[in-house]
């Protein structure tokens, strides 16, 4: 009888833990950035303390698992164990019909579940789970209590691209500041580090077969500063590149958040940086220096010789071997024409191939480029000039400004910065794919008095006017961080903390379900995160 008696209270104990359980939360105290697309709050928050168990079946599920356990301790302190048997705390579950990124998150008081077709949607309902997790300001005791509110969350993203752009060819950032902002996507549930790695200004990327591209491109002497010809510079040299051991590890550490990065190699121009380490490369056959200047410089790459398309190609393959990314950018923006309008070569090349104007020459590469990136399994992106189509009146150079008439491989997608949004709408009526990062609406250079964070949250992807036939094919949008002006990691990090959580919850959320006032309250959440990693973020709550 004893011995029934404390078999029962052992049994009464355990029931009594697993099923403690904290108050009932409202939909409005929920907040998660992006917004989840479905929200039911019907039940008991459960309490979170240490010793609970992540249950995992195989490799993806304990990679996530192991994320989300130290981001917990990280965040609340507690700690939580990985095992394959046992009581779960958080289970993973495979659910088939879900679409790929969707997820299904059930928070009751005894166990959190988190249904998926796989990786991608497992992770994502780690994210919602780290932003529900809420400090219970109630508790009567001294001792600080975690709770997560009871709901059942069925989510899914608007789009599939969901970007942001670093630029590292102006100022060499660093691997551990990449890796805060690979982490701070993640937790906002972006899936695309668009990594602009050479230009005019720099050469940020080692590659084996050409080594003088960091040797001598990753290095400047001085740096213009201020605003664009200022006649001001720091006078300070500025240099630095990534290893390709670097490149691969950060690769990995942005795969294991469910993040793809999308290399950006410029060509045919802003390639000074190249032509200052191989001079063949240039059309004007001329030394130059790493510029000091930032903006457009002359010369471009050579597309009528054999060694150049070989050099590219040389590159393309090194960069296959070290982004798994389907899409390959190439650049592509504002090419100077000036420089093969002046080259008696070019324009002979260009009459013996029937090519009438640079536009189409630019084109012309461009194809060939695509063709060799598609032979390799992967699929070309560049900026909105590799359509042909005149944006630049404002280079007053009436020669840069012609119509192609060469038609754009098919395979590609275009990412649209500049122009008439028209463009864009026509791009997708013709069976392109569509990034939509219109310059005026995305840009996280421009000052917070010209893309306001109300302004960057209201953006919408889809072009005014496109029919719904094509709406498939806008994938979604980016946003970029040129550094032209942004020299240091708390630059960069004051011009994109707090726009790059509006532009998270404009890829992920649906229009219907969007609320600006609703969002500036999450956020004031996910600040307190960023006070506590020292992220310089700007203290804005609406149009400035």
């Amino acid at each position: 009888m004893k011995l029934n008696l404390l078999f029962f209270l052992l049994i009464l104990s355990i029931f009594s833990c697993t099923t403690k359980s904290g108050r009932t939360f409202t939909e409005q105290e929920l907040n998660v950035i992006p917004k989840p697309n479905k929200v039911t709050v019907n039940q008991a928050s459960m309490v979170l303390e240490n010793g609970g168990k992540i249950i995992v079946k195989d490799g993806a599920q304990k990679e996530i698992a192991t994320l989300l356990s130290s981001n917990i301790q990280k965040e609340t302190g507690i700690a939580l164990e990985i095992a394959e048997t046992g009581n779960a705390l958080v289970r993973f579950e495979t659910n088939e019909n879900l679409p790929n990124e969707a997820y299904q998150l059930e928070v009751s008081p005894e166990q959190i579940v988190i249904k998926a077709s796989g990786k991608a949607g497992w992770f994502y309902g780690t994210q919602t789970l780290r932003q529900l997790i809420t400090q219970d300001s109630t508790a009567s005791s001294s001792k600080t209590q975690w709770l997560v509110p009871g709901v059942i969350i069925d989510d899914q993203p608007r789009f599939s691209w969901r970007a942001y752009m670093l630029d590292e060819a102006r100022y060499f950032q660093g691997e551990e500041f990449v890796k805060t902002i690979l982490d701070q996507m993640a937790l906002l549930k972006m899936n695309v580090f668009h990594w602009h790695l050479t230009d005019d200004a720099g050469w940020r990327i080692e590659i084996k077969k050409y080594p003088l591209l960091t040797q001598i491109g990753s290095q400047r002497t001085d740096s213009e500063i201020g605003t664009w010809k200022s006649g001001k510079t720091s006078g300070e040299a500025h240099g630095g590149f990534y290893t390709q051991d670097q490149i691969k590890d950060i690769v990995a550490y942005a795969a294991a958040r469910n993040i793809t990065i999308v290399p950006e190699f410029e060509m045919p121009g802003h390639s000074s940086a190249a032509i200052a380490a191989y001079t063949w490369l240039g059309t004007a056959r001329k030394d130059i220096d790493v510029p000091v200047k930032f903006g457009r410089h002359y010369d471009n790459y050579d597309v009528t010789k054999p060694e150049v398309i070989e050099f590219t190609k040389d590159v393309l393959s090194e960069l296959f071997e070290l982004f798994p990314s389907e899409v390959i950018h190439i650049g592509g923006d504002e090419v100077g024409y000036k420089v093969w309008e002046e080259s008696p070569h070019v324009q002979e090349y260009m009459k013996t191939q029937g090519i009438k104007t640079p536009a189409d020459l630019q084109i012309n590469f461009t194809n060939k480029i695509s063709q060799y990136i598609e032979e390799n399994g992967r699929r070309m992106m560049g900026w909105n000039e590799i359509m042909g189509s005149n944006i630049h009146q404002d280079f007053g150079e009436k020669k840069d400004d012609m119509e192609a008439e060469t038609a754009l491989a098919k395979n590609v997608v275009v990412h649209f910065w500049k122009g008439n949004l028209e463009l864009a709408t026509e791009a997708a009526e013709k069976g392109y794919g569509i990034v939509n990062s219109l310059h005026s609406n995305t840009y996280l250079d421009y000052s917070y008095r010209s893309i306001s964070l109300e302004k960057a949250y209201n953006f919408d992807p889809i072009p005014e006017g496109l029919s719904p036939e094509y709406h498939k094919n806008v994938y979604g949008s980016g946003c970029q961080m040129w550094t032209e002006w942004a020299p240091t990691n708390e630059v960069v990090e004051y011009q994109t903390f707090p726009r790059i959580a509006a532009f998270a919850e404009v890829d992920w959320t649906m229009p219907e379900k969007k609320n600006f006032e609703s969002f500036k309250k999450s956020l004031q959440r996910i600040q307190k995160h960023w006070d506590k990693l020292g992220i310089n973020y700007a203290p804005v709550l609406g149009d400035e």
